[in-house]
């Protein structure tokens, strides 16, 4: 099985923890006004928490979706602005420290080209974000025994990268 087909690998939460106390030292306002964090990656691939993990890396994607469904599938509360999350690679090696800005809920067909754009995937475009995550979140569903819909609720979440400091925004 390669990088293509291959679920990503489970998080390292004791190195998550090393990065999140880095994070602490330098940022103790931020941590203190929103302490919770979340461990996790982007995608439902190795190869896919690869991709986009190196597209927040290199400064074009700087917001996600995710259905509220997904959320509740995995027993998750919704994020909050302030929040934190840890971004893991594919390996599951925690790599950054992503800290939400904007939160929103929406249906499919009220997302807007401008949050299609920051989710700076494809060629950016709002068609190419209905493409694709249209096939993700069908794939996504079958794979938990549901069906997609486009009614579905979906977070809206615009996010900067926190830390480390040389990727920070």
């Amino acid at each position: 099985m390669d990088e293509y087909s291959r679920t990503a690998t489970t998080p390292d939460v004791t190195a998550a923890e090393a990065l999140w106390a880095d994070y602490a030292l330098s940022h103790p306002e931020a941590v203190q006004a929103c302490p919770e964090y979340t461990v996790e990656n982007f995608g439902d691939s190795f190869r896919l928490a690869d991709e986009l993990l190196g597209e927040v890396v290199h400064g074009a994607k700087r917001a996600t979706s995710e259905l509220v469904s997904e959320f509740r599938a995995r027993g998750d509360e919704l994020p909050r602005v302030g929040s934190h999350w840890i971004a893991c690679d594919g390996a599951g090696v925690p790599r950054i420290v992503i800290r939400s800005t904007e939160l929103r809920i929406a249906a499919f067909g009220d997302v807007d080209a401008a949050f299609a754009f920051d989710e700076g995937e494809g060629d950016r475009s709002l068609e190419s974000w209905r493409s694709e995550h249209r096939r993700y979140w069908e794939r996504g569903c079958a794979a938990r025994g549901d069906v997609w819909s486009e009614q579905e609720e979906i977070v809206l979440e615009r996010f900067r990268v926190a830390w480390p400091r040389e990727l920070a925004d």
